[in-house]
């Protein structure tokens, strides 16, 4: 007999699972064979008692389990834990440091071969990247970011939330193995969702307290990331490289960037040599911690800060006559739930109208959405949209997605949620 209860499923309910999705909803299960505590792992079955993998539940939430594993032989022990996690930090080394692989089969001089393993583990040491990325990296409902030394983690499901010491231990053992020292740990687990999975949210240090500003540098930007205030885990890794495509045409240029957080688009553009950039968020803590790292940087004669409703503001700047040569608008997710979509569209094209009206004639815009369920396709139309009401032509130069250390896994929807584009934006003929 099994040690674990048996979740099974309605008939015509497992063709999702068997697709490779991550999530059974409560209206799926038909019923629930054996006792369990919620966030404990369990089986899942189909409806003909055919056996589909290894999930955690939570009679809490909506999304009653959460898949672990798919084979009967490998239930979810620490083993499981470490070849997750281990598969994680592999992957992220190959995409994330590619110019690190393949030089120890023509070193043959003992003395050039410890200079690269130095090289290489400094490389690792200072690289910042999402190291965890929930259920594209097969461990649900949790986020581990790597900042340089720090790991930053978000929690947001209870199965993994019991789990998350383990899953830091084997995190440090795996970097150890690379020679990465870990300084601290802090948790982000805050964010609201967490109720709707009976969890608190909560935030502070794992282990001992270290100094929370953190210092990083990415596409030869410095910034200061503040784990223990900033947004989500301190800083948007997954723009980067969408950062570095927009500021290769800005040289020279005339450049307003809108939802700066803590300055990264427009940093990017004036380290790439703008002329002047203007940077705008509603934040007053983002723009401090902006002015901050501009001065890090050595760029504060080049790039300013307003703290500004973007949505007012730019109206304003179209009635003084003001125009740019490039226009970036990085929002937050206006939508966060399919009832809100209807909602989320109209902000989007209301933005992308504003920002498009504010670019020079053959000027450029970059635009994005963050939100899974502003889908491409409703992106695209929505932009469509926009430039008919701006009376403008767009001409797309380029469609980009979340850098590869946020990795779409294609049978789980929510991992592919950033859309961006860059556009020429012409008058019209």
């Amino acid at each position: 007999m099994s040690e674990y209860a048996k979740v099974i499923l309605k008939k015509g309910e497992g063709r999702t699972i068997k697709a490779g999705g991550a999530w059974v909803f409560d209206n799926e299960i038909n019923r629930v064979e054996g006792k369990f505590e919620n966030g404990e792992i369990v089986e899942v079955h189909d409806h003909d008692d055919y056996f589909m993998g290894y999930g955690f539940i939570n009679s809490n939430s909506k999304i009653r389990v959460r898949m672990m594993s798919r084979r009967k032989e490998h239930p979810v022990n620490d083993e499981l834990l470490e070849v997750r996690v281990r598969n994680a930090w592999e992957y992220r080394k190959a995409v994330m440091c590619p110019e690190i692989y393949g030089y120890e089969s023509i070193l043959d001089i003992p003395e050039k071969r410890a200079h690269k393993e130095e090289s290489r583990t400094k490389r690792l040491q200072e690289l910042s990247c999402r190291m965890i990325f929930g259920e594209a990296d097969f461990l649900p409902g949790i986020t581990i970011d790597k900042f340089s030394d720090v790991l930053v983690i978000e929690s947001l499901a209870l199965g993994t939330d019991l789990m998350k010491g383990r899953i830091l231990d084997i995190c440090k053992k795996v970097l150890s193995e690379d020679g990465i020292t870990v300084r601290g740990i802090y948790e982000r687990s805050d964010a609201k969702v967490r109720e709707q999975e009976g969890l608190e949210r909560i935030k502070g240090f794992i282990g001992e307290p270290f100094d929370t500003k953190v210092l990083i540098e990415e596409n030869g930007v410095k910034y200061y990331v503040d784990v223990e205030n900033g947004q989500k885990t301190g800083f948007f890794l997954d723009q980067k490289n969408n950062r570095r495509a927009i500021a290769s045409l800005c040289r020279g240029k005339k450049v307003l960037d809108c939802f700066t957080h803590t300055g990264s688009f427009g940093l990017n553009c004036a380290k790439a040599g703008a002329e002047e950039v203007l940077s705008v968020d509603a934040s007053e803590l983002g723009c401090e911690q902006a002015n901050e790292n501009a001065r890090l940087n050595g760029l504060e004669n080049v790039i300013s800060f307003k703290c500004a409703d973007v949505f007012e503001l730019l109206p304003e700047l179209e009635k003084q006559g003001e125009s740019y040569d490039v226009v970036i608008l990085d929002p937050p997710a206006f939508t966060k739930s399919r009832a809100s979509i209807k909602k989320a569209v109209t902000g989007y094209r209301e933005i992308n109208i504003r920002g498009m009206k504010l670019v020079k004639n053959g000027g450029f815009l970059a635009t994005c959405s963050c939100s899974h369920f502003m889908d491409e396709e409703l992106f695209a139309k929505t932009i469509r949209e926009a430039a008919r009401s701006a009376h403008k032509q767009i001409r797309q130069v380029e469609f980009r997605q979340q850098a590869a250390d946020h990795p779409i896994l294609w049978s789980n929807d929510a991992s592919y949620y950033l859309k961006f584009y860059i556009f020429q934006v012409c008058d019209e003929m």
